[in-house]
């Protein structure tokens, strides 16, 4: 059965993301909320934790996953990103955005998108994501909480408690959020295209 930690959504209890970033250390699986669905997520080089993901979710083998950073300083280490790409992102996190880029080799090969090599990168602002990336050190691999079947994320925390406590390993419940998903913007070939609209409205103007 999984931890249950209700967190303030706009000043989360640190002793909590942080006993949250411990199960997940420990090869735990997290259910989290972001700035606009909930998440479900484990350590970028869990292998066990990504079949895990991929079962609960029957995920197919070139589904893209996220990961999921607290701020721009990793990039570089998971994605190939030219200088107006990289500014686009910079103009619009953290926020309700997925980059779409080339994933780099330090990306394990179960993680990239198997028919493209390509990997999503998202800074969510959402203060308890931050607080527990920040309490993690490290990336989290994730994807949005949409069961086989559903259309939506799971949005309801006593829910998706009562769906997955027993498939998961800790539950952060941050209330009740949105279904609508983050905006999924590709950015492989530096032009940025829209693949999928959500909450996030893409601004295109050039830095001055």
């Amino acid at each position: 059965m999984s931890q249950y930690f209700e967190v303030h959504p706009t000043h989360p209890q640190t002793r909590l993301t942080n006993q949250a970033a411990e199960i997940v250390r420990n090869g735990g699986i997290i259910v989290y909320p972001t700035d606009t669905t909930y998440a479900v997520g484990c350590r970028l080089l869990d292998s066990a934790g990504l079949n895990r993901i991929r079962t609960i979710r029957k995920l197919k083998p070139n589904h893209l996953l996220t990961i999921v950073c607290k701020d721009l300083s990793e990039l570089s280490n998971y994605a190939q990103v030219d200088n107006p790409s990289y500014r686009m992102i910079r103009r619009h996190t953290p926020g309700p955005f997925t980059f779409i880029l080339k994933a780099t080799r330090d990306v394990p090969r179960k993680v990239a998108s198997s028919n493209r090599g390509t990997v999503g990168l998202r800074i969510p602002d959402s203060p308890i994501a931050m607080s527990f990336l920040d309490a993690l050190q490290e990336p989290v691999l994730s994807t949005s909480l949409v069961l086989p079947g559903e259309e939506d994320a799971m949005c309801d925390p006593q829910a998706i408690r009562e769906r997955l406590e027993h498939q998961v390993d800790v539950i952060i419940d941050g209330g009740i959020l949105g279904s609508e998903p983050s905006t999924l913007v590709d950015l492989v070939d530096s032009i940025p295209t829209v693949t999928r609209q959500g909450r996030g409205v893409l601004q295109t103007q050039t830095d001055g």
